[in-house]
């Protein structure tokens, strides 16, 4: 199924169609835009039909200088069977040669108010957001410290009760069970929850919980952006863990590598404050304090002293 069609573009800003009703089903495969300038002139070797286009001021003035011929051939040439959309801006007259081309080719043409580089740019974040790479783990993201943590792990390891209790200490949670990612830009991903199961945890004994209704709107948000992936696992006595904290392991989530943190599990562990310090630790590190280096250079002064002192 298409992310986006054509239709969608109608109803989220609210373009006037002039004509082409027939195609407002085409689907939107690219969020790149095209401002046929160079078309006007004639040259269509490399003309991108796949993409939607934008007609502003210059190219309207411009295709105004053309001969009657030219006009009805050049919009012809514009029309095709996989262009998704034309979209005049600055409420600009359409030209009735556009309106011919497109009825016969049934590509919708569009008309909007706004200026051409404004619509511009608010049509690509959008197209963007929308075709942008998907996926859905299991797992559960919490807003800490402003960093979105993803909790992982095995099935009745404790995510959705470590959330509530994160939740409980006045963080906030985006998804629980599943999370849907995007990758809305290189190394940004996007994290939120299905519409379904919106707000609502899921804790073994009690069952379903509505969070946003127990603890106020101010404890849930629709979607944070993923920094920090935490995977719970039972604790294996066998398994060296990380002591320190030098090592810096890497998950990949579809083209974005992210900081995964290993915590293993047992009684008597308070992971909703684990997670709380591996989020702030986390902020420090960005900022350029690493505890684990700095004690390792410390470390190393010492054992280079005592080498020192005993020769």
């Amino acid at each position: 199924m298409p992310k986006v069609r054509t239709k969608d573009l109608i109803d989220e800003f609210q373009f006037e169609l002039v004509s082409g009703a027939e195609g407002i089903h085409r689907p939107i495969t690219t969020s790149d835009l095209s401002r046929p300038g160079i078309e006007m002139a004639g040259y269509f070797a490399y003309y991108p039909a796949e993409r939607v286009q934008l007609l502003g001021m210059t190219e309207l003035s411009f295709f105004e200088r053309l001969t009657p011929v030219e006009k009805r051939l050049r919009m012809e040439k514009l029309c095709t069977d996989i262009t998704p959309a034309i979209i005049v801006s600055r409420g600009l007259d359409v030209p009735k040669e556009l309106i011919e081309a497109s009825e016969k080719k049934e590509v919708p043409v569009m008309r909007s108010p706004m200026k051409t580089t404004r619509l511009a740019s608010r049509l690509t974040n959008y197209l963007e957001s929308k075709l942008a790479p998907t996926t859905a783990v299991h797992g559960v993201l919490v807003d800490v410290y402003g960093v979105g943590v993803l909790i992982t792990g095995k099935s009745g390891v404790g995510k959705s009760e470590t959330a509530l209790e994160l939740v409980k200490r006045g963080h906030r949670l985006v998804a629980d069970d599943c999370v849907e990612i995007r990758q809305e830009d290189e190394n940004l991903l996007i994290g939120s929850a299905p519409e379904l199961i919106e707000h609502l945890l899921e804790i073994r004994g009690l069952g379903i919980i509505n969070v946003m209704t127990l603890f106020g709107a101010g404890a849930v948000r629709p979607h944070k952006r993923i920094s920090l992936v935490i995977d719970l696992e039972l604790w294996d006595p066998n398994k060296q863990y990380d002591r320190l904290g030098l090592e810096e392991e890497k998950v990949k989530i579809i083209d974005t590598e992210v900081t995964k943190l290993t915590v293993p599990v047992r009684p008597g562990r308070n992971l909703a404050v684990i997670i709380e310090v591996a989020a702030m630790n986390f902020r420090l590190k960005r900022m350029g304090v690493n505890a684990a280096e700095e004690f390792s250079a410390r470390l190393a002064d010492a054992i280079g002293d005592a080498e020192h002192d005993y020769e």
